[in-house]
């Protein structure tokens, strides 16, 4: 068993107007864990308010694919009611900790006058909420599918029963407010959810395709934005899957798109293929 897979990001047109950078990172992977093939899914979103946002989006998805490769390493890649909610916590917590360890990193540095790019404020207060991001998370084996999420963004999938959206995207408080796997309290705010079977079809996105992708007033995934994504994707080979890339990071820069959202986007896909 095997599952074609393809991800990206590209910037939005008010951080291109601004001179910021692309905010959103993303992750599809499928790799042989023990006696299984594993499809791992992570897309993470810096917060805009956050000085380092990108790093830290970048290093959730890095940290969460290393953990998933280190975790199944000492043990079998089975996913149980009693191993997945400890698998999902254990995850964000590997994931936080990296992030963590990024800010206490370049702290350090900055305050030892070793990394010129750290400002003076940096250098004395650089701390996990410069580095807030959102995070999204799916783990697939030939037997179930684990899907975890911290923040807005979404992962809809199909593991028999037709495409179907994981959880709404996570407000905060108040309006345009998210939760972040930096909070102190990101283990209360996750939901996560073990479907039986391996996914047939996977995606996850940031809040940028939010309003594409999702039928918000009912709650749904708008199949007609997957759809040609997964045909396409079932259909390609392996050599294929590089041209892709390129042509959806094209997809999600292009004027349709960026006429329905100004926000960074980014969205990994898989199709499960036999």
């Amino acid at each position: 068993m095997n599952w074609r897979v393809v991800s990206a990001a590209a910037i939005g047109t008010s951080h291109r107007t601004n001179g910021s950078d692309c905010q959103d990172d993303c992750w599809a992977m499928v790799e042989q864990l023990g006696d299984e093939r594993v499809l791992t899914i992570f897309v993470a979103d810096g917060a805009g308010s956050a000085r380092h946002g990108r790093d830290g989006a970048t290093t959730a998805v890095q940290s969460a694919a290393r953990f998933v490769a280190e975790a199944f390493a000492s043990e079998a890649p089975v996913l149980t009611t009693e191993r997945a909610p400890a698998l999902a916590r254990d995850c964000v917590q590997a994931v936080r900790s990296a992030i963590l360890e990024v800010a206490s990193t370049r702290r350090d540095a900055g305050a030892a006058g070793e990394l010129d790019a750290v400002n003076e404020a940096d250098k004395k207060s650089l701390g996990a909420r410069d580095f807030a991001c959102t995070f999204l998370g799916a783990i697939s084996t030939s037997q179930a599918t684990l899907v975890f999420q911290i923040g807005d963004g979404a992962i809809v999938l199909d593991t028999g029963n037709g495409l179907e959206l994981f959880t709404a995207p996570m407000t905060g408080e108040y309006a345009n407010m998210t939760h972040f796997v930096t909070q102190d309290d990101c283990l209360e705010v996750m939901v996560h959810k073990l479907y039986a079977g391996s996914a047939l079809k996977l995606a996850a996105f940031s809040d940028g395709l939010q309003r594409l992708a999702l039928n918000m007033s009912q709650g749904t995934p708008h199949e007609p934005f997957f759809e040609p994504f997964f045909t396409v994707l079932a259909k390609a080979t392996a050599e294929q899957e590089d041209l892709l890339q390129t042509q959806l990071a094209a997809f999600l820069d292009s004027a349709p798109v960026n006429e329905r959202t100004d926000d960074d986007k980014s969205l990994a896909l898989a199709v499960r293929c036999e």
